[in-house]
């Protein structure tokens, strides 16, 4: 287990579950490029690591991100370095998003503050957001005259629909947890006191159980939603015979003749 304080990004492994935080509190977690780089490493890190079962995203202090430094971005606009701008999406937000979005296992966003822009974009691309009753979200993007980044076009809609996606992408304002929940922003609003009780159960179940049919839901989800019936149904055979062919679906089966709970071993 890793964990280095002093960074703008901690990483943290215990019991299958990889904690992801950033740890930015004096400045709500905003992501400035070191931020972004450590952050991408890390995701990618918990995605490539056999050990990890579960992953927690999650914020430090007060805020769980409100997305793009803007004293680093008025800075770059001051220095006339305005491709920084542009490539920040494709060498940061783009691999950071992709990485949640479809890594091989589960993804919780624990929300501990307000997650707007990019933060709230993370937050959708994750599996479940636990969201503290004090949370909330915010499509910041149009506030500061910008389109929308980190997935928001693909994971919003999915979420709310297009017309209430539209609407929270043109006019951001804060959503608070209980209207978050309504929507589908929130899979649970908890208070706040009880978030890390709530996040470490839920990973813990999800880090016990059958990890690569997991990540084959996961990627069925995601293709079924850019493809036809009979496409999906021809990935979806193929992540039968995948997951058919672990040693946990094997192990599963004998226990249920057996009578007996599996032990999945992520395998």
């Amino acid at each position: 287990m890793t964990d280095q304080a002093d960074q703008p990004v901690t990483y943290a492994v215990a019991d299958g579950v990889a904690t992801i935080t950033l740890n930015r509190p004096e400045a709500m977690n905003s992501l400035d490029v070191p931020t972004k780089e450590a952050l991408r490493d890390a995701v990618h890190k918990a995605g490539d690591d056999p050990a990890v079962r579960c992953v927690v995203l999650t914020g430090a202090g007060r805020a769980f991100c409100v997305g793009q430094d803007l004293k680093e971005h008025i800075g770059i606009l001051e220095s006339g370095s305005r491709d920084t701008l542009f490539t920040t999406v494709p060498e940061h937000y783009n691999p950071i998003v992709t990485a949640l979005a479809t890594m091989p296992k589960p993804v919780i966003a624990a929300l501990n503050g307000v997650a707007a822009g990019a933060g709230a974009s993370m937050a959708f691309a994750c599996d479940f957001r636990l969201v503290a009753d004090t949370a909330g979200f915010n499509l910041a993007f149009t506030g500061v005259a910008l389109s929308c980044d980190t997935g928001a076009s693909w994971t919003l809609p999915r979420l709310v629909g297009r017309a209430k996606a539209l609407e929270l992408l043109y006019f951001p304002r804060t959503i608070p947890a209980a209207e978050a929940l309504e929507l589908g922003l929130a899979t649970t609003v908890v208070p706040a006191a009880e978030l890390a009780t709530e996040v470490a159960a839920l990973a813990s179940r999800l880090a016990a159980g059958p990890t690569v049919a997991y990540g084959a839901i996961r990627r069925s989800v995601e293709h079924s939603a850019g493809n036809d019936l009979a496409t999906s149904l021809e990935f979806e055979a193929e992540m039968m015979a995948l997951t058919g062919r672990t040693r946990d679906h094997e192990q599963a089966v004998a226990s249920f003749v057996a009578k007996q709970q599996p032990a999945f071993e992520g395998r």
